[in-house]
């Protein structure tokens, strides 16, 4: 009798174990993609930003069009490989992707506002100014929804990677999630001012 009680406990262990984990990974899983769904939300918002900033500045920049054009471009393609990584989140591949597309698009951004500065009426537009406004705004919410995500998907893999539970993982195909991270350069470096 105590070895039937014995062997029922021990066999409930054995499989609530493996449930307990698997939905927990399910969980994890979830949360971060709707983390990701916080980024795509204004990824969008910026996305739909973009070509009525390129609007305003065509009007002042008028020998600038391939820069313009450039700008159009990498939004464009940004846009597009951000609809594929909102399908699935958790996949690398999109992911590095979508990192290298929105990589592109703040180099062309960032060349937009520096060429900007050569035009001092553009720069006063009170358009061009709520614009920008909107946009630097737009960034910080990224930056933070970016954060949210990276730190689900830290979680999730932390607790996929785990013993035992990467038996599990690898048994039911919870694959490892990229982190969201655009190598930017001159943000890794520390500015050099001069008095």
């Amino acid at each position: 009798m105590i070895l039937t009680i014995i062997a029922v406990v021990v066999l409930i262990i054995l499989v609530a174990y493996p449930v307990s984990v698997y939905n927990k990974l399910v969980s994890l899983r979830n949360r971060f993609k709707n983390a990701f769904s916080q980024i795509d939300v204004q990824l969008k918002r910026r996305y739909d930003l973009i070509p009525n900033l390129v609007n305003v500045a065509k009007q002042y920049m008028e020998h600038e069009r391939e820069t313009l054009e450039a700008v159009i471009q990498a939004r464009n393609q940004a846009m597009s490989t951000e609809k594929e990584v909102s399908q699935d989140p958790g996949d690398p591949e999109s992911m590095q992707k979508l990192m290298g597309a929105e990589q592109s698009l703040t180099g062309a951004m960032g060349r937009l506002f520096a060429l900007s500065e050569n035009y001092p009426d553009l720069k006063a537009n009170q358009n061009m100014m709520q614009l920008t406004e909107e946009l630097t705004s737009t960034e910080n919410k990224i930056a933070f929804a970016r954060q949210s995500f990276n730190d689900s998907v830290m979680t999730y893999n932390t607790s996929r990677e785990k013993f035992p539970n990467n038996l599990i993982a690898n048994a039911f195909g919870f694959k490892e999630a990229r982190l969201f991270e655009i190598d930017v350069a001159d943000e890794r470096e520390a500015p050099n001012v001069e008095f």
